[in-house]
């Protein structure tokens, strides 16, 4: 399981220096973090990659012994500069977090008087974020503690900024949530958002099933609190049959996640010991994990597609959805696309649920239903007339493609089946917990 902590300084990743070019290739800013790298550098970088107009190809050039990793972000070339063998994910990874961290300083726009206006701001950046090329903290919320340039107060409620505060938040095992945060009603969201992918062949064969899916977490929490929930994860449930054989619980319930990640405030050493989610939430909205299941999948729906090609001008289509979810859900913003050949002229539909017509800007009939109930099925018919040619190659049959929604359904059958919040003033907690299953890539070949 990885997650999405900042960047680790043992990481390995040796940047040597940074610099700031134009869009002619003029030094705007550079820092330097390492000995046998010098502004001679720069010249190289703009003689081989910007006047040879190289740049829109590959973000990672080795000219000699130096590796050059850059981004250009408006008319920057913002230029990582590493001598030997580096690791370029760690370096695009800080320049992205670099300029994350710029534009909330200096505005959205990157140019070049953005550069020369707030150089001595970004100086002190570059110094907080690397450490003798070492990427260091890259939380914006976290500089701002201490980098308070242009009135920027990150200490909500009048709490001032004292040395004891910053030192605490700057080097504390929580870097992500302030203290003192307060809120009348205490509030805990929890979102499964699950998008299904499915591929079926035109003989009904699956060949692919998967489902990818979010968790988000709206945390509206006083203090410092520590959450904990349990989902029916394979492992968890099998390791509760074990130590309590008595009980009515069976081993082999539950899903198998393949792969997951995690936000940094999820203790890892937790999960892998007892399958259990615990953290201290960051404040407002955020993603705490996502997944990947392929095993078990329940398909909100199931397409049963008939085209027929009747000679040359004319194709018949014939196409069924049924709906696999309990008729106590529903599915919102259906929308089914059969795509038809170049050459339509004219199409006849014929449908008793939704709307649906022949658009020809998408090349296809477009069969829209705001609402479809569980265990339903609709059909849809039509003919279509399609002006013959002889040069005209055989069509392709593109698959029937579909979008949707469906509210308090989980594809994967993932479930939270426990969900609690532990504060030592022992506040009362709302607690939400909502699913959602979305269309990812849902396709039938015809």
């Amino acid at each position: 399981a990885g997650r999405g902590a900042p960047i680790s300084p043992g990481c390995g990743a040796m940047i040597s220096g940074v610099f700031f070019l134009s869009q002619k290739g003029d030094i705007l800013l550079s820092r330097m973090y390492r000995d046998g790298v010098t502004r001679q550098v720069a010249e190289t970088f703009r003689n081989q990659v910007i006047v040879q107009k190289d740049s829109g190809r590959c973000p990672v050039q080795m000219i000699g012994d130096s590796s050059f990793m850059y981004l250009k972000v408006g008319t920057i070339f913002l230029v990582a500069v590493s001598h030997g063998n580096a690791q370029a994910a760690v370096c695009f990874q800080f320049l992205s977090a670099l300029v994350n961290i710029i534009r909330s300083y200096c505005g959205s726009e990157m140019n070049d008087d953005t550069i020369r206006n707030n150089f001595v701001l970004i100086y002190e950046l570059l110094d907080e974020t690397l450490d003798y090329g070492f990427p260091q903290n890259t939380t914006v919320d976290l500089l701002k503690m201490y980098i308070t340039q242009q009135g920027e107060q990150a200490v909500t409620d009048g709490e001032p900024v004292t040395p004891s505060n910053i030192t605490i938040q700057a080097t504390g095992a929580i870097s992500w949530r302030k203290e003192g945060i307060k809120y009348r009603k205490n509030e805990l969201f929890i979102d499964v958002v699950e998008q299904c992918n499915l591929m079926v062949s035109n003989k009904g064969t699956v060949l692919r099933n998967d489902v990818s899916g979010t968790i988000m977490v709206k945390c509206y929490l006083s203090g410092m609190p520590e959450c904990k929930f349990g989902l029916n994860d394979k492992l968890m449930l099998d390791n509760e049959a074990k130590n309590n054989r008595g009980k009515a619980r069976r081993a082999g319930a539950g899903i198998e996640i393949d792969d997951c990640s995690f936000h940094q405030c999820v203790k890892l050493g937790k999960f892998d010991q007892d399958r259990t989610v615990s953290f201290v939430p960051p404040d407002g909205e955020f993603q705490l994990m996502s997944y990947r299941i392929t095993e078990s999948i329940n398909l909100p729906f199931r397409v049963l597609p008939v085209v027929k090609e009747l000679g040359r001008t004319r194709i018949e289509v014939n196409v069924k959805v049924k709906s696999m979810y309990t008729f106590k859900l529903f599915a919102t913003n259906v929308v089914i696309k059969i795509p038809l050949p170049k050459n339509t002229a004219q199409v006849h539909v014929n449908t008793a649920a939704g709307k649906a017509k022949y658009e020809s800007s998408e090349g296809a009939i477009m069969w829209r239903i705001r609402r479809f109930p569980g265990d339903s099925e609709y059909s849809l018919s039509g003919e279509v007339e399609i002006i013959s040619s002889v040069t005209e190659k055989p069509w392709g049959r593109p698959p029937i493609t579909m979008d949707f929604q469906v509210p308090m359904f989980a594809a994967s059958g993932l479930h939270v089946r426990f969900l609690k919040v532990f504060e030592k003033s022992n506040y009362q907690t709302i607690k939400w917990v909502r699913y959602i299953t979305k269309a990812g890539t849902y396709q039938h070949r015809v």
